[in-house]
């Protein structure tokens, strides 16, 4: 397995939160996918879900090192999790085609927030 591409990103929590407050269900359903919104809507600290996952969005597209360009959508990069809480990256669309051309065939996140940031960081992998 080879690293393809690497990718970072933090943001403070506040800036999602006043994103949600000015542009609500709007801003919710541009940036973030139905199960991203279930997820985070249920969540304690609510914010700090929906900033980790933008982080982790930035992140993988730095990985791919296209950032927004191409026809990528917010949606095209979905966060879940799997059974014990490990992040998984999901990519679809346009950016799952540039990953595949790139030869990509694994994402690996880490996702990590506090009441004030949001930090992640992904590794694209290929064969």
């Amino acid at each position: 397995m080879n690293v393809i591409g690497i990718g970072t990103d933090i943001i403070e929590v506040a800036r999602i939160g006043q994103m949600i407050e000015k542009h609500d269900d709007l801003f919710l359903r541009r940036v973030f996918t139905p199960l991203e919104i279930e997820y985070c809507g249920g969540r304690k600290s609510a914010m700090q879900h929906y900033a980790g996952r933008w982080a982790a969005k930035e992140a993988g597209l730095k990985a791919l090192g296209t950032g927004w360009s191409r026809g990528i959508k917010w949606t095209d990069m979905e966060v879940s999790n799997l059974m014990g809480g490990k992040p998984e990256l999901r990519i679809h669309g346009v950016a799952s085609d540039i990953a595949q051309e790139m030869g990509i065939q694994e994402m690996q996140i880490s996702i990590s927030h506090c009441r004030s940031y949001a930090v992640a960081y992904v590794i694209a992998i290929g064969g």
